[in-house]
């Protein structure tokens, strides 16, 4: 990794930060809007709540200067009756537009898995629009695969 990349878990002094790169992501990805207040408080909550998934957060840092968020990503719980374990899904992935292609991604991947693998779960998991190849050589360059699985969702209404 980058020595000049640090990854740690996100704080509540990182929710309103989390939350423009959520409202960034949804607008770029999908041309959504979304409600900025509704946003925070879904952060917050996961923030609150560390039963439900946990942030992790990228920043750069150099000497003489504070450290610069660059990227973040949520990891949610999944529990498998299959496995009695659960299995940890990677959500709303930001890179800052100048960080992408850096390593920024591996290094949060990395750093999850580690914690992941220590925890005893079994599988990491995300899912990735169909139009992204992007990002899906560079989630088949950490060797994860398409193999099993195609989501489907259905919105409900009321």
């Amino acid at each position: 990794m980058d020595d000049s990349l640090r990854v740690r878990r996100g704080s509540p002094d990182d929710a309103a930060w989390i939350r423009d790169c959520q409202l960034a992501m949804a607008q770029e990805t999908e041309a959504l809007a979304l409600d900025a207040a509704t946003v925070l408080r879904g952060v917050e909550h996961v923030l609150a709540n560390p039963a439900i998934g946990f942030y992790v957060v990228a920043e750069r840092v150099a000497p003489a200067a504070p450290p610069a968020r660059v990227a973040c990503a949520l990891v949610l719980y999944e529990w498998s009756d299959w496995r009695a374990r659960n299995v940890w899904w990677i959500h709303s992935v930001f890179v800052l537009p100048g960080e992408r292609g850096g390593g920024v991604f591996s290094a949060m991947f990395r750093d999850v898995e580690r914690e992941a693998a220590a925890r005893g779960a079994p599988y990491l998991r995300l899912y990735v629009e169909r139009e992204n190849h992007r990002a899906q050589r560079v989630y088949e360059k950490l060797e994860m695969s398409d193999r099993h699985y195609a989501m489907y969702e259905k919105p409900i209404r009321g």
